[in-house]
């Protein structure tokens, strides 16, 4: 289901604006399959928000916003329905209600420096029913608590302080530098071991505390206006605490106590953007180029060492070319390149008792193949009017047919057995697109 989404605005005065925002967000996976039987998997979460935004001008270079956003979440973490109906299962729903309050002010302190700075205060909080567990170091239940409907039973609370600094060098130049603190109280596990595409979403509990980013930046900025030109270079610093990874052989499929395989410890993140950007003329577009790493630290995992998060990625490219050829027609290409993710592999095997079991040295060790694409698209205005618009849209995703890896999976090789094979799942190869688009 694709976002319900209502904007209204209204000016109150020459210096004082608002913006009410109201969004239902409906998202979830369903996949359908057969063992032994078929049956039917869904997963996801629901959001109910509303964002109230204001913005007032006190006098010459001085601009505060403020305002609050208020989300009411519904997490699915996992339902089965089979066609016996005997083996139905449902991992219990949890509900969550997420508040946040923030004022933020811009000044212009003279003609080359302009500051802003602010706070936002965020809360967390679960809803009743549910059943709230608390578990051991060797996942064993410790105790079970029981919370009635509509009971608010778990709070948590975050302030988030932000600043930042620009400093005009000349008119088409700038530095910029900045401090960022935010808060996370929803985690997505993704599915690793189950060979469906299903992910968990799960609330902040009392086993999963939120996690706590602090990031700074600075950069270089510049604008060409009369060419159409701008390019930039920023540096960044993520410090990152209350990351979250497995235990060794952990299977959160299905598994109403999935918070008991889970791990607890701090991450980091650094980079350096490169930007280069078009906008006028025939040609437009922009390139892209990200150098970084993400790394986590967790006692139990890696003898405590730091090594990669599963979503780093060394190198990120995307080049984005737009040209219109005429008033009429329009032609696009995009081209992205990254690093394979990190991931776990096999680096041996041995027997016990006639079973071959994989052996691991280090989380995270291995690479996925590099990710690349090609797409390209085409659009032919057919008829503008000044209240309708039609136009025809051609593409092809994917053009050159790469075979990028979805998945990676050792198995026993079929004719000898002594052999173990790696086998690589691709969902995608080339795929050609028409869209017929018109607006009144």
């Amino acid at each position: 289901m694709r976002p319900v989404h209502e904007r209204w605005n209204h000016q109150f005065s020459p210096s004082l604006f608002s913006n009410t925002t109201l969004v239902l967000n409906d998202y979830n996976y369903r996949t359908e399959g057969y063992v032994n039987e078929n049956f039917t998997l869904t997963a996801g979460i629901t959001d109910l928000s509303i964002k109230q935004d204001y913005s007032l001008s006190l006098y010459k270079g001085v601009t505060i916003t403020y305002g609050f956003n208020s989300v009411l979440h519904h997490f699915t973490p996992g339902t089965v329905v089979a066609t016996s109906h005997l083996t139905n299962f449902n991992v219990p729903n949890k509900q969550a209600w997420e508040n946040a309050f923030y004022i933020f002010c811009e000044q212009k302190v003279s003609d080359k420096f302009e500051v802003g700075y602010g706070l936002r205060y965020s809360l967390f909080s679960l809803i009743g029913p549910s059943i709230e567990t608390t578990y051991d170091s060797q996942e064993n239940i410790v105790k079970s608590d029981t919370f009635p409907h509509r009971t608010f039973y778990r709070n948590y609370t975050g302030f988030e302080p932000r600043f930042n600094l620009t400093w005009l060098l000349t008119e088409e130049s700038s530095v910029k530098v900045g401090y960022n603190r935010m808060s996370q109280y929803i985690n997505l596990l993704s599915n690793a071991t189950s060979g469906t595409p299903i992910d968990y979403w799960l609330p902040s509990s009392n086993n999963i505390k939120p996690q706590f980013v602090a990031q700074y930046s600075a950069g270089y900025f510049r604008e060409i206006k009369e060419k159409g030109i701008e390019y930039s270079v920023e540096a960044y610093y993520k410090d990152m605490s209350n990351q979250i990874d497995y235990r060794d052989n952990a299977d959160i499929f299905l598994n109403e106590n999935a918070e008991a395989q889970l791990l607890f410890g701090k991450g980091r993140a650094y980079g350096i953007e490169f930007l280069f950007r078009k906008t006028t003329g025939p040609l437009t577009g922009w390139v892209a180029y990200t150098l970084s790493r993400s790394e986590k630290k967790i006692n139990e995992i890696n003898s405590g060492d730091w090594y990669p998060a599963r979503q780093d990625r060394t190198h990120d490219i995307s080049i984005v070319l737009n040209y219109r050829v005429n008033p009429r027609l329009s032609i696009s290409t995009t081209w992205v390149y990254y690093t394979g993710n990190a991931i776990t592999f096999p680096s041996g095997k041995y027997e016990v008792d006639n079973n071959i079991v994989n052996y691991y040295t280090s989380r995270n060790g291995y690479r996925m193949p590099a990710y690349h694409r090609l797409d390209l698209g085409a659009t032919l205005l057919l008829k503008k009017t000044e209240h309708f618009t039609s136009e025809l849209s051609f593409g092809i995703y994917n053009a050159y047919a790469r075979k990028n890896a979805y998945s990676i999976l050792f198995q026993t090789n079929a004719n000898n057995p002594n052999e173990t094979e790696a086998v690589k799942l691709y969902l995608f190869s080339a795929i050609p697109s028409v869209t017929w688009n018109f607006r009144f």
